[in-house]
């Protein structure tokens, strides 16, 4: 018959190819399959709890702090030295714990970005290092002004410009780690205040050609910690 027309069969589109790197992404996981940056061991975000303790034992210069710390103390009488030393040192853990927590506020309330902070923290940590290799450029006599209190031994000997800016740095870096970032502080605090409240017999056991040599051995690590934390920041600003 003429007006029965002929039956064509239904055929399912064809599918549009589907990329390897879709095929190889697990269900409900999107992120994988993208390219990945993991961070340098040199980020803060990837210190490991030990780098950090010596990052942050570098830059409170227990070392280089002992000679100040003696003639600090030295209008104190001999009795109520260690008691002196040992409130200084509570005082400084006490700043410290401060700036680690509220740094980070206080930097995005003032729109500091990260990368500024790792390059303006590697020049504070290189001029440190600088005056931990040449100790002529370093502190001048201090003014005799009889017992301290929180000036000079808690701030600047012990929580100085260079220990505030790298707690907070790090702090920024991962504020999720923050138990990791305490306790390397309080670790690093612990090794500074055993080396301080030894200071005398330290001093009469190293001397002061000792001294000068770990203070100097310190400074030059400090420098490359320094340097490679002022590249990084740098690195990433100029590849926004």
């Amino acid at each position: 018959m003429g007006g029965v027309g002929r039956v064509t069969r239904w055929k399912p589109a064809p599918r549009s190819p589907v990329p390897q790197e879709t095929r190889d992404k697990p269900p409900g996981n999107p992120h994988i399959g993208r390219p990945s940056y993991p961070y340098p061991a040199s980020h803060p975000a990837a210190m490991t709890l030990l780098s950090a303790v010596v990052l942050l034992f570098l830059v409170m210069d227990a070392f280089g702090n002992i000679p100040m710390f003696l003639a600090a103390v030295a209008p104190v009488a001999p009795e109520r030295r260690q008691r002196v030393i040992a409130r200084e040192l509570g005082i400084a853990l006490a700043v410290l714990v401060l700036f680690l927590f509220a740094g980070p506020f206080v930097l995005r309330g003032l729109g500091i970005s990260e990368e500024a902070l790792s390059i303006a923290g590697g020049i504070i940590l290189f001029i440190i290092a600088l005056r931990m290799i040449f100790p002529q450029l370093g502190h001048g006599g201090e003014e005799d002004l009889g017992e301290p209190f929180i000036v000079p031994l808690a701030i600047p000997f012990v929580a100085g410009p260079s220990a505030m800016a790298t707690v907070m740095l790090v702090m920024s870096a991962d504020p999720a780690r923050w138990p990791t970032w305490l306790a390397a502080l309080v670790l690093a605090w612990t090794a500074t205040a055993a080396i301080l409240l030894g200071a005398s017999r330290l001093a009469k056991a190293l001397g002061r050609r000792g001294l000068v040599a770990l203070e100097r051995l310190m400074g030059m690590v400090l420098t490359a910690v320094a340097v490679e934390m002022f590249l990084r920041g740098l690195s990433v600003a100029l590849a926004r």
